[in-house]
């Protein structure tokens, strides 16, 4: 009974596949009239078909493997033509012939102050300059080269008479100044004084502002803050300290407020000329500058006076700020007082000013 219903399951699931197979009944003649012999159809060989159907399938793809190895090869004959035509190779260089960039990017007082620089002329002595530097054909000067990163690297190699490694690419005054930028800001070789004025001499020049934050990396706050630094602080003054690279924007920023006024700038003169200030390294002139204006400025505020009555007791305080003097009375005193000390305050003053003639 079981091996029955196994069956008749079976007949049940491949029975489309039996009716397939029967198609044509057993007995199909009819029923009357003179047997015809069949005439038997030609049987297909499927495994030619598949055999034709996969040679004509070969030959297509074939045919595309040529085309498409055809294509590479065009591909790469046009990358390594354009690799050829734009090829840049390191070129020894005169480093007088080298100018620098149409836009300065450093402070200083020279490179004898720059310790810093001795130690690249050492360098660059010893085991040769490493790293290239970047010119283009200079735009105005034919036969000659115009930096747009490398300028310490051109003055070590003319310092000590030898030629400069480097790669010359013809660049637009945009990419000259988004090169010099990068390579700095990549090198960590400016202070933020130095960017900061860099900044302002590219926006001096009409170079649209998101360019500038482009070429020194910064984003539009960054941008504004640089900006007020350079405005605030006089380039006399920044050339005086030099790149101060230990000092960062909010020893700057606060430069920069210590600075505002005649008096200021002044007093910042006198400093930067003085021998402590210039026998001082960069970052060290920046802290007696610094020092110098913070003093100054606590003197000028003095501290605050107190009126006391006979007992001692503090009745008022007197602040006198850039010759004006500010009474702020301890205790409510009512309206009363303020009207009497409204009447009384002329004749203190008349008081005061007969006290301080001449006799």
């Amino acid at each position: 009974m079981t091996g029955q219903n196994r069956k008749n399951q079976l007949k049940a699931l491949f029975g489309t596949i039996e009716q397939a197979g029967e198609a044509v009944p057993r007995s199909s003649a009819p029923a009357s009239g003179p047997s015809v012999p069949a005439v038997p159809t030609p049987a297909k060989d499927p495994s030619a078909d598949a055999q034709r159907q996969r040679s004509a399938a070969g030959a297509v793809k074939a045919m595309g493997l040529s085309l498409g190895g055809l294509s590479r090869e065009v591909e790469e004959a046009r990358r390594l033509k354009e690799a050829l035509t734009s090829a840049e190779r390191v070129l020894d260089l005169d480093a007088g012939l080298i100018d620098t960039s149409f836009v300065t990017d450093r402070l200083g007082r020279g490179d004898d102050a720059d310790a810093s620089f001795a130690e690249l002329v050492r360098s660059i002595e010893t085991s040769g300059q490493q790293v290239p530097v970047l010119v283009r054909p200079h735009p105005d000067r034919p036969g000659r080269y115009q930096t747009a990163y490398g300028h310490r690297r051109i003055r070590a190699a003319e310092r000590l008479g030898r030629p400069v490694r480097a790669i010359v690419r013809a660049l637009s005054d945009t990419e000259l100044v988004l090169a010099q930028g990068k390579e700095n800001t990549e090198r960590r070789d400016l202070s933020f004084i130095e960017r900061a004025f860099f900044a302002q001499a590219l926006m001096e020049r009409g170079f649209e502002r998101a360019v500038v934050q482009e070429a020194l990396s910064l984003h539009k706050a960054e941008m504004t803050r640089f900006l007020q630094v350079a405005d605030a602080v006089p380039r006399r003054v920044a050339d005086a300290i030099g790149p101060a690279p230990k000092i960062g924007r909010p020893r700057w920023m606060a430069m920069a407020e210590l600075l505002k006024g005649d008096a200021a700038q002044v007093k910042a003169d006198d400093e930067i000329t003085s021998a402590r200030f210039r026998a001082a390294g960069s970052d060290e002139r920046f802290n007696l500058l610094l020092a110098r204006l913070s003093a100054r400025t606590k003197q000028a505020v003095a501290a605050p006076l107190e009126a006391r009555d006979g007992a001692g007791r503090a009745i008022a305080r007197i602040e006198a700020v850039k010759g004006r003097a500010r009474v702020e009375f301890l205790d409510a005193l009512g309206e009363d007082f303020s009207a009497y000390l409204q009447a009384e305050l002329p004749a203190l003053v008349e008081a005061f000013a007969a006290g301080r003639k001449p006799r």
